[in-house]
């Protein structure tokens, strides 16, 4: 039996490395990696060689045994999400995958089978702002629970592969067992929880428990076809004039 997927992502994570990281000492593409984990493809004699000089293992090891199996008696708190399936063009070139509101159901069930991320829309976008190396997911939105992003908005999300990598007070989309798709403001709680934080006050802040996600992805960019209306730039108007009212008001009385 070929063991290599499960025996590369279980010695990447026992050594601390991201797929970046491994890709990186391997002089390969992060795709490449996500690739041979997941058993869409398979590297060449010369690379599996560089694999097993890297973790200092034999070619047999690596291929033939269940490394991980040595480990299993641990009991300590895996904080490492599980390696998500990516689409590649014809180039192996990791594209960006679509999860529009109406398949946000399925994605709780599907986001870790190949075929399903294949049926969702992907595409390529060259644009600064999305570092080459790094895998980017677009989630659509439903609800006004975020406001002033709107229901409908596309957010631009990229992967974070532990939570031990999450910032306080930053928005994320989180897949969980419990609450499947959300789009949140995150904050670590004692006792293994994250607290879940609307930006809309409507909207009450809750908790989770972590060993309930199964996926983060760090909010970096919004696309919405929903464009302010003149109201709404007349009352942001409005909210300018009153700040540099009450600061004039706050200079007269230092006077």
């Amino acid at each position: 039996m070929n063991y290599l997927p499960v025996n590369l992502k279980f010695l990447r994570r026992e050594h601390g490395l991201t797929q970046q990281d491994l890709a990186s000492k391997l002089g390969l593409k992060r795709s490449h990696i996500g690739a041979y984990e997941e058993g869409r493809a398979s590297p060449k004699i010369a690379m599996l060689q560089q694999m097993a000089a890297t973790f200092e293992l034999s070619l047999d090891q690596l291929i033939s045994t269940d490394l991980s199996v040595r480990n299993s008696a641990k009991g300590t708190q895996d904080t490492s999400l599980r390696i998500l399936s990516v689409v590649v063009d014809s180039a192996n070139e990791e594209m960006i995958s679509l999860v529009p509101a109406r398949a946000s159901a399925g994605y709780l069930n599907g986001y870790a089978d190949p075929e399903y991320m294949e049926q969702l829309p992907a595409f390529n976008m060259p644009v600064p702002e999305l570092s080459r190396g790094k895998t980017y997911r677009v989630f659509q939105l439903k609800g006004d629970s975020m406001l002033p992003v709107q229901d409908g908005s596309y957010v631009f999300c990229e992967f974070v592969e532990s939570i031990a990598d999450m910032k306080d007070g930053q928005t994320y989309v989180l897949i969980t067992r419990d609450e499947g798709l959300v789009y949140k403001r995150i904050y670590h709680q004692e006792e293994g929880r994250l607290l879940l934080k609307s930006d809309n006050p409507d909207y009450e802040a809750y908790q989770v428990e972590m060993n309930t996600v199964l996926e983060i992805w760090k909010a970096d960019g919004v696309l919405s076809f929903n464009l302010p209306r003149a109201n709404h730039l007349e009352i942001s108007r409005l909210s300018d004039i009153l700040a540099e009212m009450k600061n004039e008001i706050r200079r007269l009385g230092n006077g």
